[in-house]
């Protein structure tokens, strides 16, 4: 089947790789390990081709579109942010990387920052892209999970404001590096606990860290599950992002971007404060968030 352009989500531990075909069919989703993190820029072309290589031709130019930290100044080549507010992805932004391979033609689009506070993303502004090209007219707020979490207020198409909060990397390091990581192993959840908690962080943001060594005792005087406390972890810690989040969200509609886990736990969390959200895949957004800059690319190379 004819592949007609890539789309790349490059962040800094991982690579997804989307080959699309016609009428923007996701032929193939491409997983790698070899994120922004571990390339030096000599080694960023050889692990696009390691996984993409198989679907070139070598008698045409493939688009590839790129977000994500890839753009970074660590990156393989720097995308300089678009300062918000202001549009989401643009043509006019997206920078081109020399390649080697003669069968690729690779973009990036950049991120976007903010000033007063200061704040950054990359990535989240193409799965932002993506939602309101099915939805124009939206307003509201998204919400995207993640390692580092995003609240995005969107009006009138442009990205106005922004706050990144780490929750996902705190439940992370906490789970894994931290004392806690002694009872919040294994793969059992709880979604009672899961709600419990984030009721209790929002009533009482200001105790999260006396909650979170809550846990030890909880394992070590009541036997309390690894499962249970690995819910209740998450949900101290969503809880208290909510808590901060309110004054951006509350009053707003919300459309959480991420992946289904991801998204089920933040819509849960919301319902459980009385709020509704909307779901929206994160594949879907960043295939349709890069498919203008892939469509105007693919027409270019049609023309020559």
């Amino acid at each position: 089947m004819r592949v007609l352009w890539v789309a790349l989500d490059w962040g800094t531990t991982n690579l997804s790789a989307y080959v699309i075909g016609k009428d923007n069919q996701i032929l193939q989703r491409l997983q790698s390990d070899k994120g922004m993190s571990q390339l030096d820029p000599e080694k960023f072309e050889p692990a696009l081709l390691d996984g993409i290589g198989p679907w070139l031709r070598n008698d045409e130019i493939t688009p590839v579109i790129a977000c994500g930290m890839i753009g970074a100044q660590q990156g393989w080549l720097e995308a300089p942010y678009a300062v918000a507010p202001c549009l989401p992805v643009t043509a006019e932004s997206v920078v081109t990387v020399p390649t080697k391979d003669p069968r690729i033609s690779v973009q990036i689009v950049p991120g976007v920052c903010q000033r007063a506070p200061d704040d950054v993303m990359r990535g989240e502004e193409t799965q932002i892209a993506g939602y309101l090209a099915d939805h124009h007219g939206f307003g509201g707020v998204f919400c995207l999970p993640g390692k580092h979490s995003k609240w995005v207020r969107v009006a009138d198409g442009q990205i106005r404001n922004f706050t990144t909060f780490m929750t996902g990397e705190m439940f992370g390091l906490l789970s894994n590096q931290s004392i806690l990581r002694h009872c919040v192993g294994g793969s059992e959840w709880d979604d009672a606990a899961f709600v419990k908690s984030v009721e209790a962080a929002v009533r009482d943001p200001a105790g999260l860290t006396a909650k979170l060594f809550s846990l030890r005792p909880q394992a070590l005087l009541n036997g309390t599950p690894s499962g249970t406390l690995k819910a209740t972890l998450s949900g101290f810690l969503i809880g208290t992002e909510l808590a901060a989040a309110r004054q951006i969200w509350d009053r707003r509609d919300i459309v959480i971007v991420g992946d289904r886990e991801n998204a089920r736990l933040y819509k849960t969390a919301l319902a459980t404060l009385g709020k509704a959200a909307l779901t929206y895949d994160s594949d879907s957004a960043i295939v349709q968030g890069l498919r203008p800059i892939a469509e105007l690319a693919h027409c270019e190379f049609q023309v020559t």
